[in-house]
């Protein structure tokens, strides 16, 4: 299960405030860095602050779950992407990823921030064999197509003290390795674009923060054959959720509303995380009202990823057994969310115009209106988290940094009625874990899920909960 953490603040924050942002109200995973990594950090802040696991362990550990969420670069991953029956052809690809590593969006009052470079450089690990030309790249993109939003945005992180939530050298890395490893397999492997590819085959969206747009252009580069700027058109999304033209939801923001008051009334039930959330308070000298609302959770998490010991002031330091009662309030909270449903039936509505423009894809492809073989979105946590949570998959972890959602369409070019979707979450297959295909594997000898059934759930079965038949009717219904 996901560990989940309310961050206050957004309690005072507008509902289409809450939305744009990158806030966390929902699921937030704590967690901590791998040792013995140099990401150009000096000397003394390079100090170990927790041992690594070496394996899984058979219950939810704080630390190994820190290390699945920073995501080290290097680490052998095993992916499950491409792999189908022979006698089938894969038609489409779609992905949508969270940014990769990135500095803090919130300060601790009165404490030293994290001392981390964000100018790249090639022989500083973690380093990758691109690196080197994907910087010499980006700084030549003066024929790049993209729309006014986004071409004012730097291309790649460059300040020696890394910005309020910029792409770190390890957000870089971490997206040029998915680029690779996607290349090998649909490239090399199925040949999914053509060697004549133009920009018709390419889809790409981001939305307007560089972490986003410079994600996405780490991945393409590692993963096209030739990364010509005339080639990608890229488009903006203003809304985090990608809701479009279709935002207009009264009954998403409700529960939205209520899973906040929800996550707001279990924190303060719990007085061992009240009595730590003080203890920090007198460490950095803050009233506990303004250190929550500063949202310590999400600077510790740079400091855990990148090795860089805890803060600390003449008060004392800020220390494991904090992160060890926050951890554990956030397991128990998780719990209590999917008891509640709440954050589900806000999922659905926030995630359905986004999985209904998946869809219109696959199925202007299949019927030969439409040739973008490829599409990528670049996105956030409050992205991806609410289509996990929309497709049923419960077990899925909260999204780390550099996370991919991958949906695959495949086809049999003899029977060509007989189309099937995959779906893939950090090269794992989870296609039979969403709620739509579950019963299918058990009761079906075909080795994919059918399209049609992931058609019929975006279209009919999304909207059972809210007992209404369309999108409209189920945001706009009387509460």
């Amino acid at each position: 299960m996901v560990p989940i953490i309310l961050i206050l603040v957004s309690r005072w924050l507008p509902v289409s405030m809450q939305l744009k942002t990158e806030t966390h109200v929902f699921p937030v995973q704590l967690i901590a860095g791998v040792p013995g990594r140099n990401d150009g950090l000096s000397g003394k802040n390079r100090k170990r602050i927790m041992p690594a696991p070496k394996t899984e362990p058979p219950y939810l550990d704080p630390l190994h779950e820190a290390n699945l969420y920073c995501n080290t670069p290097g680490i052998k991953e095993r992916s499950m992407e491409g792999h189908a029956p022979h006698n089938l052809k894969l038609v489409s690809v779609q992905v949508m990823i969270r940014h990769g590593d990135r500095y803090p969006l919130y300060a601790i009052p009165k404490t030293k921030r994290p001392d981390i470079d964000c100018i790249l450089e090639p022989e500083r690990k973690p380093s990758h064999p691109h690196l080197a030309s994907f910087i010499s790249h980006m700084s030549k993109g003066s024929e790049a197509r993209m729309d006014g939003t986004l071409i004012s945005l730097p291309r790649f992180p460059s300040h020696s003290l890394c910005e309020m939530g910029e792409l770190t050298q390890t957000g870089i890395v971490q997206h040029l390795q998915n680029g690779q490893l996607l290349r090998a397999i649909y490239l090399k492997k199925h040949k999914l674009l053509p060697n004549d590819w133009t920009i018709k085959h390419l889809y790409f969206e981001s939305t307007g923060k560089s972490r986003t747009l410079q994600s996405g252009l780490a991945l393409l580069y590692s993963f096209l054959p030739d990364f010509d700027w005339k080639k990608i058109n890229i488009r903006y999304q203003w809304s985090t959720i990608f809701c479009s033209s279709q935002c207009d939801c009264p009954i998403r923001n409700h529960y939205l509303e209520e899973e906040q008051r929800r996550q707001y009334s279990f924190r303060v039930k719990n007085n061992q995380l009240e009595k730590t959330y003080i203890d920090m308070a007198k460490v950095v000298g803050v009233p506990t009202r303004q250190l929550r609302a500063s949202n310590p959770i999400d600077s510790l998490l740079c400091h855990f990823c990148h090795n860089v010991s805890f803060p600390c002031t003449k008060n004392g330091c800020i220390d494991m057994e904090h992160f060890k009662v926050i951890k554990a309030h956030q397991i128990e909270d998780e719990k209590e969310r999917h008891k509640k449903q709440l954050y589900f039936k806000y999922a659905l509505m926030a995630t359905h115009p986004l999985l209904n423009q998946t869809i219109n894809r696959m199925q202007r492809i299949l019927e030969g209106k439409n040739e973008e073989v490829f599409a990528l979105y670049s996105a956030h946590d409050v992205t991806l988290s609410p289509v996990l949570s929309s497709l049923g998959l419960t077990e899925a972890r909260f999204p780390r940094f550099a996370a991919r959602l991958v949906f695959e369409l495949w086809h049999d070019p003899e029977k060509k009625e007989e189309r099937y979707v995959r779906i893939l979450y950090n090269g794992e297959d989870v296609t039979f874990q969403t709620s739509f295909c579950r019963e299918h594997e058990r009761r079906s000898k075909q080795p994919l899920c059918p399209l049609s059934k992931f058609v019929n759930f975006v279209q009919k079965e999304m909207f059972l909960a809210f007992n209404s038949t369309s999108y409209y009717e189920s945001c706009h219904q009387r509460l």
